[in-house]
């Protein structure tokens, strides 16, 4: 039976492994759920699914595969007036009212009733124990009491026991095209991690110990291995002020979750587009800079580079010396962006607007142009094609 859920998953393109599948069967086994129906949902979506973006899809195909007939709840409530389920008060029940209330004895049971009701009522209910309505006892309405019923027309739950859910579907996106917060960025930003073992002989190796003391007739003899490091190195550049003050909040959440991800991390700031120098604090960023030849010889071209802005500005800002909006530069900021890239053929971009967008400004077209089409969107799937561009080393300019 839970074979079928598991085909009815891979058969919707959602990842889940064999493994995944007989963890799910071991949990089972070990009676780790009282086989109840929201117990076993749970459980089979932890045990299953291991990225939130395959949260809404689960449910789909779990809903479908429970009741194998979904498409029926579906043509059943267009029938279901929507003045049979204002609210006008939440129901009260006493323990000895709720042990009177039975259940129905299943869904099959439940959805037949529910057809006879549709057949039979005419007008709205208010606190009855059989027709369709609110604030009674009847398995079919809301914001009443039944152990076994099926909840419509209800924002929020109640008693948290209905075997059917007949709402529409509103879910807040977790898809990957959304800047869904710090963890998800997080998860995204572990697949760039590359782990070797670099600095002093720390932690003992006892594969190594084992084999050598057993050479040596028995005698211990301690072998030592370095710590085990993530060696990924990044320089993460970041836009500020201006259009950029519109995309704070998912900049600091990428900014958060890198510098959890990567020890190795190094980050600077500029405004519109790179020149001469960047710099660390904002609030002292005309009196402490770094300038950027000084930058391309103390940074090694093996760092990831990841630039953050939205690269909307003029485009004498990026192709004219003197175009910069702060200060006089002596060199246009697009000579600037050449070196950058020359110097580190690990780079991405990062650009919080909508992609729709970009084609609309010229300057998103020169700075694409610049490092070699490398631009993606601020969102959990741009970040994963990223750090897919950022493994691999990009077209260097000349210069």
């Amino acid at each position: 039976m839970l074979l079928d859920l598991f085909q009815r998953l891979r058969n919707s393109a959602i990842p889940v492994t064999l493994g995944e599948y007989l963890t799910l069967l071991q949990s089972l086994e070990a009676n780790t759920t009282a086989f109840n129906l929201e117990e076993f949902y749970y459980l089979a979506r932890l045990s299953l699914i291991k990225d939130e973006r395959f949260y809404d899809r689960f449910d789909q195909v779990f809903s479908d595969y429970i009741s194998g007939a979904e498409t029926q709840f579906e043509n059943l409530i267009d029938q279901i007036p929507e003045e049979w389920l204002q609210v006008q008060k939440e129901l009260a029940l006493s323990e000895e009212d709720m042990k009177r209330v039975e259940a129905m004895g299943g869904l099959d049971k439940l959805m037949e009733k529910l057809r006879e009701r549709l057949r039979e009522q005419q007008k709205r209910h208010q606190g009855g124990s059989k027709w369709i309505g609110t604030g009674g006892t009847s398995p079919f309405g809301a914001h009443g009491y039944n152990p076994e019923g099926i909840r419509i027309g209800q924002q929020g739950t109640g008693q948290r026991r209905a075997v059917k859910v007949w709402d529409k579907r509103e879910y807040r996106n977790l898809d990957s095209d959304r800047e869904v917060g710090t963890r998800n960025i997080k998860m995204a930003l572990r697949k760039l991690r590359r782990f070797a073992r670099e600095g002093e002989q720390s932690q003992l190796d006892i594969d190594a110990t084992i084999h050598s003391t057993a050479r040596n007739a028995g005698y211990l003899d301690l072998k030592m291995i370095p710590e085990r490091r993530n060696a990924i190195k990044v320089l993460l550049f970041l836009d500020v002020g201006g259009s950029m003050d519109y995309h704070v909040k998912a900049c600091e959440e990428l900014f958060s979750a890198a510098r959890s991800e990567f020890k190795r991390l190094e980050y600077f700031y500029f405004h519109n587009f790179t020149y001469e120098h960047v710099w660390k604090n904002n609030l002292r960023r005309h009196t402490e800079t770094l300038p950027v030849h000084e930058l391309l010889r103390s940074f090694n071209s093996d760092y990831r580079v990841v630039f953050v802005g939205d690269a909307a500005m003029s485009p004498y800002e990026i192709a004219a010396a003197g175009g910069s909006v702060e200060h006089w530069n002596e060199e246009p900021g697009g000579l600037w962006m050449q070196r950058i890239v020359a110097h580190f053929p690990y780079l991405a971009w990062l650009n919080p607007e909508n992609p729709g967008y970009w084609e609309h400004t010229q300057s998103n077209r020169m700075t694409r142009q610049l490092i070699g089409e490398r631009m993606f969107p601020l969102t959990v799937s741009g970040i994963e094609d990223a750090i897919t561009c950022l493994k691999r080393p990009g077209s260097s300019a000349v210069v």
